[in-house]
Formats: C-alpha cells, structure tokens, sequence
C-alpha cells in the first residue's frame, strides 16, 4: 500500500506582493507563512527550497544508511545537508548533497560507492531527476 503525504497551500494576491501559508496534514510543525521575498532573497521564513532540501536530506540519509545496513556496515551516524540552489527565472538549477558518516570498518572506496547508489535510488533523487544533483561524501575517521 502506497504511503501519501499531504500539505496545503493558500496564496492570496499576485507574486511580489502577495503571500500565502503552508500546513501539512501530520501536524509536524504548525503552519508556516510563504512569500516571494522569502523565497528570493531568503532574508526570513522559508521557501518551497528550503522543504525540498529538508526533504532530500532526510530521505538521502535514510537510503543511505539502509545501503549500508544491506552490505553489512553499521553506520553510527549520518549527517546529511541538503542544499537547493534557485535562481529566479531558471528555476532550481542544482542540488548538492553533503554527507559525513562515522562508520567502523568501511574502505572510502566502497563508502563512495555506497553514498552514490544512495543518491541515485533515494526516492527524492528520483523525483528531482530533471536537476543537477551533486554529491560531496566523507567519512569521519576520528575516534
């Protein structure tokens, strides 16, 4: 059974002058305020970016620890950013990932092959195929 996730939207007015509101139906967080000054100049609140890139990472560090949970490796801890860059006019031009991982007993090589095939099979990856998405991967080898 598919799992769906849902939020709402109401904008009032044009674009520049406009603004608008923003819930989801889980109730996570409370409604948040939208507007294009927000998502251009990224001075305060939030933007339709800013939920991506907060999605990406999230779901990025879920495929990649179950990556390496199915090769055998036990990733103490994943940090994971997520950044979305929007230029006005083009769009969401890129979307660059960066993750440092502490994981006992794990060759870079293979870490490098792990984190990529996360990046290509996370399902946010996969709904933003039409955008440049970088990856930049490290291990923390510090004890």
């Amino acid at each position: 059974m598919a799992a769906v996730s849902r939020a709402d939207a109401v904008w009032e007015g044009d674009l520049m002058s406009g603004k608008g509101r923003v819930t989801v139906a889980s109730g996570t967080f409370p409604e948040f305020p939208v507007t294009w000054a927000d998502r251009a100049d990224r001075a305060h609140g939030t933007s339709p970016e800013e939920l991506i890139a907060a999605a990406h990472a999230a779901c990025y560090s879920m495929a990649f620890s179950n990556g390496l949970a199915k090769a055998g490796h036990h990733p103490e801890r994943l940090n994971t950013s997520a950044e979305v860059e929007f230029v006005p006019g083009k769009g969401i031009t890129t979307i660059t990932l960066t993750v440092r991982a502490h994981i006992h007993g794990l060759s870079d090589a293979e870490f490098q092959k792990l984190a990529t095939e996360a990046k290509e099979g996370c399902p946010v990856s996969q709904a933003l195929k039409g955008v440049e998405i970088r990856l930049e991967a490290a291990q923390d080898h510090a004890h």
